[in-house]
């Protein structure tokens, strides 16, 4: 009989508890930061758009929790304001990206050949396109304040790399046994698409929507910070870091509500998104 060590047997085993762990940490910090971006405003009693001339850069206190501004505005209700666009433009950007990812990978997958070559040959073109560059390009058309396009364009640079492991997945599916039984049953490559390989890839698609979150978060907050991406007099976290950076040192709390808002938001979404990986790793551990 061959007896196993506890370093043997604990990394399987606590793999699917860690990742319990992880998972539920990153979802209650989310759902935290949910609340507070929906309803801080609310408690905070202000609008991330008033101004109090006679507040000037005033320092946290009971009536403004994260202090003012540069103009009077209060740190708090901006802040809350900006993390609400931030992820909502990283909850956006994640289900667009990866439906695309989930379409061009698993047909270029399932159609193999000429297809499939000129398929991950554009996606390799795009891999090499600088984002900020494109966006730079694009961004007099965000003048107007619509954050969709900016959605959009963030959404076109995140779904190359997740179309390559779909379309690796669907290599291997293709010749499972039941999309051969739906091939000879005469179904479409749609219907084999959206009905057998889409379904059977959920695991492998909810990790990267958790992912690409965080991801198109910290890429909202960049190109805002530097003035391409969500436009006055609108705000986000990354164009409340930008305004708050040079009172950074003489005046941090500007800086720092936002900055810390910013690293709660990706980290309880990475979080949440390596638990679910390895929850779903599960019986590959304990096997």
């Amino acid at each position: 009989m061959t007896l196993l060590t506890a370093a043997e047997v604990t990394p399987g085993r606590s793999a699917p508890r860690r990742g319990t762990l992880m998972a539920a940490s990153g979802a209650t910090l989310l759902l935290l930061l949910v609340i507070a971006a929906l309803f801080g405003p609310l408690v905070a009693g202000s609008d991330h758009l008033t101004q109090r001339h006679d507040e000037i850069l005033a320092p946290p206190s009971g009536d403004h929790w994260f202090g003012t501004g540069r103009l009077g505005e209060d740190v708090a209700a901006q802040t809350f304001h900006g993390m609400r666009k931030s992820l909502l433009i990283g909850i956006a950007v994640a289900v667009i990206s990866t439906a695309l990812a989930a379409l061009i990978g698993s047909f270029a997958g399932l159609l193999g050949g000429r297809t499939d070559g000129v398929t991950m040959w554009a996606v390799d073109v795009l891999l090499v396109l600088p984002p900020i560059v494109v966006v730079a390009v694009l961004s007099p058309g965000f003048s107007d304040g619509s954050w969709l396009l900016l959605v959009v364009a963030i959404a076109l640079f995140q779904w190359m790399l997740p179309a390559r492991m779909i379309r690796s997945r669907t290599l291997v599916l293709r010749e499972s046994g039941f999309v051969r039984a739906a091939t000879a049953m005469g179904a479409s490559r749609a219907r084999i698409i959206c009905r057998h390989l889409i379904p059977n890839m959920v695991p492998l698609l909810v990790i990267d929507v958790t992912l690409t979150v965080g991801t198109a978060v910290i890429a909202e907050a960049g190109l805002s910070y530097f003035g391409f991406g969500v436009q006055p007099p609108d705000v986000s976290l990354g164009t409340l870091l930008s305004a708050g950076s040079t009172s950074a040192v003489t005046f941090p709390w500007v800086f720092v509500f936002p900055a810390a808002a910013l690293v709660a938001t990706v980290m309880a979404v990475g979080l949440l998104g390596e638990g679910v990986r390895l929850r779903l790793d599960e019986p590959r551990h304990e096997r």
